[in-house]
């Protein structure tokens, strides 16, 4: 079955993303990929009650260069070195669409205080059935001493990432350097210069389109490199231009932080909600829960076991086990 105009568009300016989502899927040989969402008690717990999942904003993140690092990066690579990159990006593309670089970084700078202030992300982890038990210990200890810390795991089939039902980008996280941004710039560079004749088919607009969210991609989606070891995935919403009616605003207190958050409704009884919906019920996606390291384990069980099976997750207790990890909290 040939591929469809999006994939190959997203082939050719998110080769890195591509390969790893394909290399991840190819690991689960019953088609069903697994995940992780590490997180502290109480916003689980209200997470499950909800059946809601958080995106906070870049600004609150435990990562205080979120964003900024792929900003420095990305101008590094295209403007550096006398604008090296960007010469070499704008040759390729006028290839298909003339000028069309120049127009997508436009919108991009108009664009970059709202990626900057005004994106959400929720942060999960690629889940290996080895850690079932005991979770992974850098993400225990990520955490510090003071939170009571849990992970919730889902397991679903990887078509499900490709849905859009809820206007988000969702993408693996490139752990790259300086070196490893420009050398996928120009591996992007190649594959539009071996694709020309496609990408002048599916019309100018699409391409300044496509141009736009490799950028923002290249913002929103790299990371410092020491970060490597959480296999991160994100699911980024932009409320003021990807906008969503599904998902809605909410203040909470996070830490002694109020902050606003946006909420996904994983609901298949979400007033109005889409057929595709009905797929991203939690009680289906769910698959169990790990207790981290903690002084009353037994009794969370018990709390968790509840709001579980309030959600319509059957066997809730069954799928909760605890961590024995013997770290010092």
């Amino acid at each position: 079955m040939p591929e469809s105009d999006d994939i190959r568009i997203e082939r050719i300016f998110h080769p890195y993303a591509m390969e790893q989502m394909e290399s991840f899927a190819k690991k689960h040989e019953d088609g069903e990929v697994s995940f992780v969402h590490y997180t502290s008690a109480e916003p689980a717990l209200r997470i499950l009650e909800s059946k809601r999942i958080w995106m906070r904003n870049v600004t609150s993140m435990s990562d205080y260069s979120e964003v900024q690092h792929g900003m420095t990066l990305l101008n590094e690579t295209l403007f550096g070195n006398d604008g090296k990159g960007l010469k070499a990006l704008t040759e390729a593309v006028n290839g298909c669409a003339e000028g069309a670089t120049a127009e997508a970084i436009q919108i991009l700078e108009k664009s970059s205080m709202d990626i900057r202030f005004n994106t959400y992300l929720a942060c999960i982890s690629e889940h290996d059935k080895g850690e079932d038990q005991h979770g992974r210990l850098s993400m225990w200890r990520a955490f510090g001493a003071t939170d009571v810390r849990v992970a919730i795991v889902f397991k679903f089939p990887f078509s499900l990432l490709r849905g859009n039902v809820f206007n988000l980008v969702v993408s693996p996280v490139a752990y790259f350097g300086k070196e490893q941004v420009e050398a996928e710039l120009y591996r992007i560079v190649n594959n539009i210069h071996n694709n020309l004749n496609f990408l002048k088919s599916v019309g100018r607009e699409r391409v300044v389109s496509a141009i736009y969210a490799m950028l923002v991609a290249a913002v929103t989606c790299v990371k410092h490199k020491g970060f490597s070891e959480e296999r991160e995935w994100r699911l980024i919403y932009a409320p003021a231009r990807w906008p969503s009616p599904l998902i809605k605003p909410s203040t909470e207190v996070i830490r002694g932080v109020p902050q606003i958050i946006y909420k996904i409704p994983l609901d298949a009884s979400f007033p109005g909600a889409p057929e595709g919906l009905r797929q991203l019920d939690l009680a289906g996606l769910f698959h169990h829960l790990i207790i981290g390291p903690a002084q009353y384990p037994y009794s969370m069980i018990e709390a968790f076991a509840n709001a579980l099976q309030n959600a319509g997750v059957a066997d809730p207790a069954k799928r909760i086990v605890s961590s024995d990890i013997p770290i010092r909290m």
